[in-house]
């Protein structure tokens, strides 16, 4: 559990607005946070995982003898422990169908794998020892004996005739699938249109990479047989119901504490096979169990981000008027199917496919693959990152190919502000939006006209240089709308004043949203912010979707901010009840109540202690609207040098409608760190298979190319304030994916845009992420 609370005292300074410094960090670099790993309970023990060395295998027996005979050794269990205990498996994917109709097909993920492995990694048997260095030495005294079984980590494999099969409901290895529009109205707009552009995209496979590794803590009271799990996760909700459906517990039986959390990036959203395993093992044993994965086992077993190939078309009349998309994608699932990973690329991303541009005439077809590799979920910006690198890639490329300048061809495809609310063909609809108002900003702010001279200086030093651009809009907030908070103002106590506590069941992941809250609490109740206490991840004070889909200020703020409206409407009613006023009468600014043309008033702490519970409580659930469109124009620079094929982006400018801003130093910090990942998609990051073998290849930092400071550009950063949301009370839409969707594209973009400019148009159209030095130079070679 999280609390938040700050020594700042100016109300008009530190609320919404201002660039307050993140309460979080004083503790974070003092080194008092509290990460899973940080907490030690008494009698503790550490669990360690064998996990399969084969892509695909039958378990044919596992020897836990030798195992549980070395010293310190408490418990081994396997997959058929589990389920002789009764143990479920991890639901998967639903709410789709396959081509015949039939329900989403994925194999049962299991705790523990059992009678078959399915990917390299996945965890085979659990041993519990007293220390850590026993448990690893008795794991690798687990003797499991396996059949190797034919194997499939290539999508076009998979679907080919005659491929390994995952399990029987897929015998052509296919999810789901799904297709939106009119295949007939678009293959009409494409014969009738002047120009169609073609091209086959791959958005590659990526770790979400969170400093802090997947940590679980799993404790019972012997007394009343009370789980709780503490660990490190975005969902603390959603985690608690999962390991109840798993071991048959009732929800009061378990309690889920969430302290600090390093990074979640998506990748930690719901439940994984090792929570389950941890949990239960502690219930078996009756003691603490702890396991910390380790950066290797994050590779191979935490869930991976995109990994989708497209074959995509636009079509164009002879001004340039898009007049029809299609798209045909295949969606690399893994050896499980998850219902996130189903979704982000079945669903999610085709909603933003149309992007910001005037299109109605539309044919998408995307299937969902099984193959023998970790399954795929959320990563920042799930689906919309690669739906708009899609679009964006195809806009530049229509520029090239029509002979229409970039920027002239965004401005007649853009929807107009006229047009909003717009459905777009997804059935979506738009709230607010000025397209062009922001691509106008940002390209005064990145000088776009003065990129010449800047390509003929880095020229003089023999660098190609190009100039990329990214004009797209996302959604956010999960479509779960609904959010409860409860608001405490607390009476004062001997030696200390009172307080406003908040708990949300939002989650703090590195983003700051607990100082974004408290600001709020500071505009509604105009107290100053050490009066302010937000409290952050535990289910026994409440429960609530959590943090993931940008959704954490846009929703989780909103119902701040309507719970504290309705705190303060009720303390008005004790305290017309304590003046013997009418509730009309009464005033409240500052944190005091007053009766209107009178000098009687009461402080909002001193009215909290005339309450019999010393306390004035409210449990408030709240609604917004819909979901959120923030959008905004990417630009960079880059330069290549031709003798290498290295890339250096050497500018990057943005402007970002994210609607009201609450913390501009927030907001910025949230952009620039997710450009840096949408940057590192582009030029380095690629998590790679053996297609022969099925091994991981990139397997720890040494093979795994992160991005690092030194790609970073000098960010040039704006918002424009000026265009609300109109779904929720705050008028903020979500900003946490934002600059990682639209890095990816503007780099790119700006890398095609050096080739064509240097005579290499053609090279241009085949540009595939990661553009490492070795594959551009092969590239530009020809």
């Amino acid at each position: 559990m999280t609390e938040i609370q700050s020594a700042q005292i100016n109300p008009a300074r530190f609320g919404s607005g201002q660039s307050v410094r993140r309460l979080e960090d004083d503790a974070l670099l003092a080194g008092a946070g509290q990460y899973t790993d940080d907490v030690t309970l008494p009698g503790q023990t550490q669990l360690v995982f064998v996990r399969s060395p084969y892509p695909h295998a039958r378990i044919v027996a596992v020897d836990t003898t030798a195992a549980l005979a070395m010293p310190g050794v408490l418990q081994v269990v396997t997959g058929a422990d589990l389920v002789a205990a009764g143990v479920k498996p991890i639901p998967g994917a639903s709410g789709f169908t396959r081509a015949d109709g039939s329900p989403c097909a994925t194999p049962p993920r299991r705790a523990l794998a059992h009678e078959r492995v399915r990917f390299v990694g996945e965890a085979v048997a659990a041993v519990v020892a007293l220390t850590l260095q026993q448990a690893r030495d008795a794991a690798e005294a687990v003797v499991v004996d396996y059949e190797e079984l034919p194997m499939v980590v290539d999508m076009h494999d998979a679907t080919a005739p005659g491929a390994p099969m995952l399990c029987p409901e897929a015998p052509d290895n296919i999810v789901a699938e799904t297709r939106y529009g009119n295949a007939q109205a678009t293959a009409a707009a494409f014969a009738s249109a002047r120009h169609v552009v073609t091209l086959d995209l791959v958005n590659q496979r990526l770790s979400p990479l969170s400093l802090e590794p997947r940590s679980v803590l799993a404790a019972v009271d012997t007394a009343s047989q009370r789980l709780t799990v503490r660990l490190s996760t975005q969902m603390p909700s959603g985690v608690r119901d999962s390991v109840c459906d798993a071991l048959g517990i009732p929800k009061e039986q378990v309690r889920v504490v969430v302290g600090d959390v390093g990074g979640g990036f998506g990748m930690k959203t719901g439940v994984y096979p090792e929570d389950i395993a941890v949990a239960f093992c502690a219930r078996a044993l009756q003691r603490p169990v702890k396991w910390v994965a380790d950066r290797s086992e994050e590779f191979i077993s935490s869930t991976h981000g995109r990994d989708l190939q497209s074959h995509a078309e636009l079509a164009l009349d002879d001004r340039g008027k898009i007049v029809g998309l299609r798209l045909a994608s295949l969606a690399n699932a893994g050896a499980y199917a998850t219902g996130a990973g189903v979704a982000i690329q079945l669903l999610i991303g085709p909603w933003v496919q149309t992007s910001v541009y005037d299109i109605q005439t539309i044919d998408f077809h995307f299937r969902a693959v099984l193959t023998n590799t970790a399954p795929t979920s959320a990563y920042r910006g799930a689906g919309r990152p690669e739906a708009i690198f899609t679009m964006e890639r195809l806009m530049d490329e229509a520029a090239r190919q029509t002979g229409i300048d970039r920027i002239e061809l965004r401005r007649r495809n853009f929807i107009q502000p006229a047009q909003m609310p717009y459905k777009n063909p997804m059935d979506q609809t738009y709230d607010t939006g000025r397209f062009e108002s922001v691509m106008d900003q940002a390209l005064v702010l990145a000088d776009w006209q003065g990129f010449d001279a800047r390509a003929a200086e880095s020229a003089r030093r023999g660098l190609l240089r190009g100039q990329g651009i990214a004009t797209f809009l996302e959604w956010t907030g999960g479509n779960v709308f609904e959010e409860r908070v409860t608001v405490e103002i607390k009476a004062p106590t001997p030696g200390a004043g009172g307080i406003i506590e908040v708990f949300s069941a939002v989650n703090a992941m590195g983003q700051g949203i607990a100082t974004s809250l408290a600001q709020l609490v500071v505009d509604a109740f105009g107290v100053p912010m050490d009066k302010v206490r937000i409290v952050l991840g535990d289910t026994d004070r409440g429960n609530g979707f959590g943090s993931a889909g940008s959704r954490s200020l846009f929703t989780g703020g909103s119902a701040v901010r309507i719970g504290a409206e309705r705190t303060i409407a009720k303390a008005r009613q004790l305290a017309a009840r304590e003046f013997e006023a009418s509730e009309q009468d009464i005033e409240y600014a500052d944190g005091s109540f007053k009766v209107a043309g009178t000098d009687l008033s009461i402080d909002l702490f001193a009215l909290a202690a005339r309450q019999s519970d010393q306390r004035i409580f409210m449990d408030s659930t709240s609604t917004v609207a819909g979901p959120s469109w923030p959008n905004g124009c990417h630009i960079s620079e880059v330069e290549i040098d031709p003798q290498t094929g290295q890339v250096a982006v050497v500018a990057y400018a943005s402007v970002n409608d994210v609607g009201r801003v609450v913390n501009p130093m927030i907001v910025r910090g949230q952009l620039d760190g997710g450009a840096v990942q949408g940057i590192g998609q582009a030029l380095c990051e690629h998590l790679v298979y053996d297609r022969e073998t099925g091994q991981p290849v990139t397997g720890s930092l040494m093979d795994y190319a992160a991005p690092r400071a030194d790609n970073a550009p000098d960010f040039k950063t704006e918002m424009d304030p000026s265009i609300p949301c109109l779904n929720n009370p705050l008028g903020v839409k979500g900003v946490g994916e934002l600059g990682t969707i639209g890095a990816g594209p503007t780099v790119v973009n700006a890398v095609a845009d050096a080739l064509a400019r240097s005579g290499m148009a053609a090279q241009a159209r085949q540009l595939q992420m990661p553009l490492s030095p070795s594959r551009l130079w092969h590239l530009m070679q020809g």
